[in-house]
């Protein structure tokens, strides 16, 4: 898919008036952001935005996150096991103390 990010009021009217128009290459749209189809047209209209804008439009290519190919399973099953906790108040860190839980400061030093 094709993300497309605006930074101005004219791109994001501009983001608007593709996404009324071409509905078939929208994906998702979040007001200053559109996921586009990955095809040719959604391309084009992607760079024609950013021809008209400049600078204000940022153009990425996305994929699809597959959990069980990027993350490990301690990872999936901690998550799993943090929102089934029974205190939703309770922060992650005294929730994988002395667990078997990977510790908050493991998970945000390690890459996908």
């Amino acid at each position: 898919m094709l993300l497309v990010v605006t930074y101005s009021r004219g791109a994001r009217g501009t983001l608007r008036n593709v996404c009324r128009t071409h509905e078939e290459v929208v994906v998702r749209r979040f007001g200053r952001v559109a996921l586009l189809a990955e095809t040719e047209f959604a391309a084009f209209q992607a760079l024609r935005l950013r021809e008209k804008h400049g600078g204000d439009v940022q153009i990425e290519r996305t994929e699809p996150f597959n959990e069980f190919e990027a993350v490990g399973a301690s990872v999936r099953e901690a998550a799993a096991a943090y929102e089934a906790r029974d205190e939703s108040a309770l922060p992650y860190a005294a929730f994988a103390a002395g667990s078997d839980h990977p510790d908050p400061e493991q998970l945000r030093e390690t890459e996908l």
